[in-house]
């Protein structure tokens, strides 16, 4: 059965009991993203609070040697029992060079490179072998015993990628452990080009599909049935559209529906700073092809009927923010399909 994740917010103060409330109303798995504060401090701060599963979703990779991802999944794996997955992505230029200050050469590259090198680092610390990698961007040769840290009781921590294009998704079938799609999807986009590259990476190494996890990204929003409660979950919902919508990477999830003329109109709209005007572009077939709205147990069942079959996990972007109470329903629509 699939299971339901949520985002875990990440207000130090309260995200624990916060972990501990969102579990206790069924969720399967909380993740955290990169966004206004650090993607593994709040996982740290559950870790110990929490039975199911963690993960970034994602962690900007590109910025980051891949010995500091390696130490964070480490200790975030042994504290959790092996409860932890290495979600990791590569985000946009934009944000890699003017956000983080690094270098964007060759995304697809420096990808397959980190994961190949935090995997040597994971195979060196679990197995007490000489660490020995040497890669374009990254070098990893030196690991005394007083920098190495014990092996785990459970598995190395799995590494995730997250995945859009075809190229990109190929490689989270080839070396990647899991596909974290972006919640900036569709169902036939999903059947028409993501399965389908992510199989096709997964058949260039002869991996099997059964030990590879795929996590569907899915953009909610919940009302009452009322038309007050209805209109504000659509209005909250077309403004994430319209924010994930302008961005250049995510035309091609338009494309599949034959929309891929809106994207370069959401594109002016922010480069005009009309941030608030970015929904009003977005009619009904396009909230019902690129969310699911609905009182919460109506979403939870067309959660099930859209991924339930495909997808391992679902990870909820939930804009309207989450009451215990509905999500409750949400799951149960979920796990009655």
């Amino acid at each position: 059965m699939v299971a339901v994740d949520v985002l875990l917010n990440t207000n130090l103060e309260t995200n624990a009991q916060t972990a501990r409330d969102l579990e206790s109303s069924g969720a399967d798995g909380l993740f955290t993203y990169e966004g206004k504060g650090d993607v593994f401090f709040p996982l740290v701060r559950v870790g110990s609070e929490t039975k199911g599963m963690l993960y970034t979703n994602i962690a900007v990779a590109i910025p980051r040697s891949p010995m500091h991802l390696a130490y964070q999944a480490w200790d975030l794996q042994r504290l959790t029992g092996g409860r932890f997955a290495l979600g990791i992505g590569s985000q946009i230029r934009a944000h890699i060079e003017n956000r983080f200050g690094s270098t964007w050469e060759s995304p697809l590259g420096q990808m397959r490179e980190t994961i190949e090198a935090t995997k040597a680092i994971f195979s060196s610390w679990q197995n007490k072998t000489p660490l020995d990698f040497e890669g374009r961007w990254t070098r990893h040769t030196l690991s005394s015993p007083l920098l190495t840290p014990s092996p785990l009781e459970s598995r190395p921590p799995p590494i995730w990628l997250a995945a859009l294009g075809p190229k990109m998704t190929q490689l989270a079938g080839a070396c990647a452990d899991g596909l974290l799609v972006h919640p900036f999807t569709s169902q036939e986009h999903i059947a028409k080009h993501t399965i389908p590259n992510m199989l096709s990476g997964l058949q260039s190494e002869g991996k099997d599909p059964d030990g590879f996890v795929l996590t569907v990204g899915a953009i909610v929003g919940v009302h009452d049935g009322t038309q007050e409660s209805i209109s504000a979950a659509e209005n909250v919902v077309r403004g994430m559209l319209g924010f994930y919508g302008s961005t250049p990477a995510y035309r091609t999830v338009l494309e599949t529906h034959g929309w891929g003329d809106l994207q370069p109109q959401l594109r002016q709209l922010t480069k005009e700073g009309l941030w608030g005007d970015l929904g009003d572009l977005f009619s009904q077939e396009h909230l019902q092809t690129l969310s699911v709205i609905g009182t919460p147990y109506e979403v939870g069942l067309e959660l099930a009927k859209r991924f339930g079959k495909t997808a391992d996990r679902i990870a909820l972007s939930i804009p309207q923010g989450i009451d215990s109470g509905w999500f409750t329903d949400l799951v149960r629509g979920v796990k009655t399909s």
